[in-house]
């Protein structure tokens, strides 16, 4: 019989090998930093005194939670404990948010109606995009409003993320723009932080994530400054359709597709600024 329980750091870790193993390409970073988010937001589900699945429930606040990484081991796929660990992640998550609460995941599109069944509506598609050698080189524009994200006042990062997403996430905002092998880049004018967006570095090439921008021009003059500083390796950003101007970043680069999901939410949809969400931050934790 299949046990379901907390999981351990080390147990999150092989997720994240796991997920590696998928071809969802984590960042070198992404085990320790989406651990440290939420040390109680994973569950596992165990059988013979072994991991078998597990998956992310992460709490950023108390009104908004994610549920992503959601893995179970290939022999024992098809026997229903995928089935059963997702219901008691959906419900171990809305016990640990104030009453309508509101809980996002990215779905592929296999998995929409299971996913519809448990409540979640669709909002808007994500697609992957790469950049990779053979797209138009980035020349980066010389701009002095391109700064290093370090020199911008923590609290105008702040405000401009809180529009683009479910609250606030000062600590793991903190990190993310920290972390080794990357690189966070801001664009200041007027005394307002206009946009910011991270390079990482991923097992294969780069993703730039998050991109947040007030203006298209500026969303293009930090994707290119980014992009610029990827070493010409295959670099992926995550987009999503209901900000139009996203795809003239991806008509003027040539950026072609590899992935597409379906961003849904069980609860109240998130009142953000859409058109200034040109790259999400993560599809395993929002």
């Amino acid at each position: 019989m299949a046990t379901i329980r907390p999981m351990t750091h080390a147990e999150q870790n092989l997720l994240v090998d796991w997920a590696a193993r998928e071809g969802w390409n984590p960042g070198l970073n992404d085990a320790e930093l989406f651990w440290n988010l939420d040390p109680q937001g994973y569950l596992a589900i165990e059988l013979d005194q072994k991991m078998i699945g597990g998956g992310a429930i992460i709490k950023h606040n108390d009104q908004f939670g994610f549920m992503g990484l959601f893995i179970v081991d290939v022999p024992y796929r098809g026997k229903k404990l995928g089935t059963e660990l997702w219901y008691a992640r959906r419900d171990h998550l809305l016990s640990r948010l104030k009453p309508n609460g509101t809980i996002g995941l990215d779905a592929v599109d296999a998995m929409i109606p299971f996913y519809a069944k448990g409540g979640f509506e669709s909002f808007t598609r994500h697609r992957r995009f790469q950049w990779t050698a053979d797209s138009p080189p980035a020349s980066p524009t010389s701009s002095d409003e391109v700064v290093d994200l370090n020199t911008i006042p923590f609290d105008d990062l702040l405000a401009l993320d809180a529009q683009c997403f479910p609250g606030s996430r000062a600590s793991f905002l903190d990190a993310w723009i920290h972390q080794p092998d990357a690189c966070a880049l801001g664009i200041m004018r007027d005394g307002i932080c206009q946009g910011f967006g991270v390079l990482r570095r991923c097992l294969v090439g780069y993703k730039i994530a998050p991109l947040f921008a007030r203006t298209p021009d500026d969303a293009e003059l930090l994707f290119n400054n980014l992009l610029s500083r990827a070493q010409n390796e295959p670099t992926t950003i995550d987009m999503p359709d209901n900000n139009p101007y996203t795809r003239q970043l991806v008509d003027r680069y040539r950026l072609a597709e590899v992935f597409g999901c379906v961003r849904m939410y069980l609860g109240p949809v998130p009142d953000l600024k859409n058109e200034m969400i040109y790259g999400i931050t993560t599809l395993e934790v929002g």
